[in-house]
């Protein structure tokens, strides 16, 4: 399984640029290849053809190719509407705005200048061998979620830091972004060295003139010198810390050092650095092993649940741990056997969502005040598989945990630029029956207070972020290069990165 996805898996799998279909939002399962990816269901067959539809009618009317109205405004909104048509009213949009570019257009200045902060991103060193994010890009514009990445053949540029700075900052509404890694056990299989990381945030902060690039300093517990390491981290200053309990996530079969958030005599000592280093953001990957996963790699599963997260948090309440994919574990997986359908089921029929559930429940179990969730990756997956299950997930993490404690995070670059996924949210709400029978509060509009404390203020307030009137990146180097941009006519991407199933397979 190394890479992520072993080499029959692969064999199954395409590439996403290399769909013909230009799709605003992704109608597809995507893989970053953490994950096994599930076929196309009825339903995003039955979405993708009403884009489609969508597209071709409004496009004629305009007198454009389906291709550009689909990079408009109007284009996405047209997706959102075809989203509501099949799986039921999740997402806010009108037929008027999906057929109107000048209107969709100026709902989409109306948030632009709205503070977006995306706590979980990644790009790859540039000696990186691991070409499974190339396939992923490829795979995300076959399927049409973005489909600027099927114009022309992905490579592993595509996944480094020109690109990314072009598809964070540029492409989407995002004004500042952290920058996350993953170890491993191969050391040239780290996706960025912690002392990659600073160097890419000196460049871009510089050439920005503000605080536009965060980063997480990596820490791996059992590996050798592993403590020396954060130590060494230290003196780079990161934002944040990121370890992964099931250990290799990158090559888990051969997985040697997974660990407890809650283990006393392995990790707490280097809570005890972080904590009297004054960094105290700790961010800890967890979820994302459906049982395809599982089956192959049984070992790991204990280590990938969020049972361990309520004791440290309680042992440590001058730490704040911040749950990546907030534990969320049916993000792919072959069918039946760990797809997102088995998640969505499993809410529909008991009102529960592995392990998400069990990390809303922590607070009130544990007596803790510093849990915190991120929705990377998890957000995107379940939009695009069934909107219901990311509202109620959204709806669950806010009642359980406070507005106050989730976190926006993406993923990206691996599905593209994030700008999809910020206008979904936008325009989610829990439906009224959800509303009624968990209690789940109305996420409200785009500007309302729980979805901006969600996209930003809660990072701000985390990280010591200036939103203000007076907040340096409003008038930056990179905003003025944005303004650029925009008035030379430069497309959206609509491009992502990653696998697809083949239909077939």
């Amino acid at each position: 399984m190394s890479e992520f996805l072993s080499d029959d898996e692969l064999k199954s799998l395409d590439p996403a640029e290399t769909h013909a279909f230009e799709s605003p939002v992704p109608t597809q399962p995507i893989s970053n290849g953490e994950f096994y990816p599930a076929h196309q269901s009825k339903e995003q067959k039955k979405v993708e053809a009403l884009i489609k539809e969508y597209g071709d009618s409004s496009a004629k009317k305009l007198g454009m190719e389906r291709r550009q109205f689909l990079k408009t405004a109007a284009g996405m909104a047209a997706a959102f509407l075809a989203m509501n048509k099949v799986y039921g009213r999740v997402f806010d949009v009108s037929p008027v705005e999906a057929a109107t570019p000048e209107l969709a257009a100026e709902r989409a200045q109306k948030y632009s200048g709205e503070f977006v902060c995306d706590l979980h991103t990644h790009f790859l060193r540039d000696d990186t061998r691991l070409t499974i994010f190339v396939k992923l890009r490829e795979w995300t514009g076959r399927v049409g979620f973005n489909p600027d990445l099927a114009k022309e053949p992905q490579t592993l540029e595509h996944l480094k830091f020109g690109n990314y700075v072009k598809e964070m900052f540029l492409d989407s509404d995002t004004k500042v972004a952290l920058l996350s890694g993953a170890p491993s056990d191969i050391s040239t299989d780290w996706f960025l060295t912690n002392e990659m990381k600073a160097d890419a945030r000196q460049k871009l902060n510089t050439f920005a003139g503000s605080r536009r690039l965060l980063t997480h300093a990596v820490f791996a517990p059992g590996q050798k010198g592993w403590l020396d390491d954060i130590d060494r981290a230290i003196e780079l200053k990161p934002e944040g810390w990121k370890g992964y309990t099931i250990g290799d996530n990158t090559n888990p079969t051969i997985s040697k050092y997974p660990w407890r958030m809650d283990d006393e005599k392995l990790v707490y000592p280097a809570y005890e650095k972080f904590m009297k280093s004054g960094i105290r953001n700790v961010a800890v990957h967890k979820g994302l092993y459906p049982p395809g996963m599982e089956a192959e790699v049984p070992n790991l599963k204990q280590y990938a649940k969020v049972d361990d997260v309520g004791k440290a948090a309680k042992d440590w309440p001058q730490l704040n741990f911040f749950i990546y994919h907030a534990g969320y574990r049916y993000a792919g997986g072959p069918p039946m056997q760990g797809a997102p359908e088995v998640g969505a089921a499993l809410f529909e029929n008991t009102g529960r969502i592995d392990w998400v559930s069990d990390l809303v429940e922590v607070p009130q179990k544990y007596g803790v005040n510093n849990v915190y969730a991120d929705v990377g990756a998890v957000f995107a997956n379940c939009c695009i598989t069934y909107p219901r299950l990311a509202a109620a997930m959204m709806g669950m993490l806010v009642k359980g945990l406070g507005a106050d404690h989730v976190i926006w995070g993406t993923d990206s670059l691996w599905f593209g630029s994030p700008q999809w996924q910020i206008e979904a949210l936008r325009r989610l709400e829990v439906p009224e029956d959800m509303q009624k029978k968990y209690g789940y509060p109305l996420l409200g509009p785009a500007d309302g207070g729980i979805k901006r404390a969600i996209f930003g203020s809660n990072s701000a307030r985390l990280f010591g972020l200036e939103t203000g009137a007076k907040a340096a990146w409003k008038n930056d180097p990179m905003a003025e290069r944005k303004t650029a941009y925009l008035a030379s006519g430069q497309d959206r991407s609509n491009l992502a990165y990653g696998w697809v199933r083949k239909i077939d397979s």
